[in-house]
């Protein structure tokens, strides 16, 4: 049974190496915890129950302490303009689209306001390809 579980934690090795998202690592743990075990004793159901109690106990353990952990959030290109400023190069309403300028490129953009043209904006997020806007308080 020991080779069994010896594969049992490679598989789940490799799942985790894949995916990086920390999906079976838990139970990497408990296949481990469990190989041990079988190591000393033939008996299935104590090993079973090892993996068990191991694996929920190292979820339960690490998955606050992960959800703690600040994770440094890289901006792509398209992300990068939400605060950013624009000016509105074509009047927007809630019914008409308009365009705004924003770090040297123009967006289609939407809001719940009337902006008039050459007013600032605040780009508050991305809806597909259209800019979600505020205008700015002065």
């Amino acid at each position: 049974m020991t080779f069994c579980w010896l594969l049992v934690f490679i598989v789940l090795l490799l799942i985790e190496i894949c995916t990086v998202n920390l999906v079976s690592i838990w139970f990497a743990i408990g296949a481990l915890a469990s190989l041990c075990v079988s190591i000393f004793t033939n008996n299935m159901i104590i090993q079973l129950i090892v993996f068990i109690v191991v694996s929920f106990i190292t979820l339960v353990i690490t998955k606050p302490l992960l959800k703690k952990i600040k994770i440094n959030k890289h901006f792509t290109n398209l992300d990068r303009v939400i605060g950013m400023e624009g000016i509105v190069t074509e009047d927007i309403s809630k019914f008409k689209i308009g365009e705004v300028k924003v770090d040297s490129k123009r967006w289609s953009a939407k809001s719940d306001e009337e902006i008039k043209k050459d007013s600032i904006v605040i780009i508050e997020k991305i809806d597909g390809v259209k800019l979600i806007v505020r205008k700015k308080e002065s």
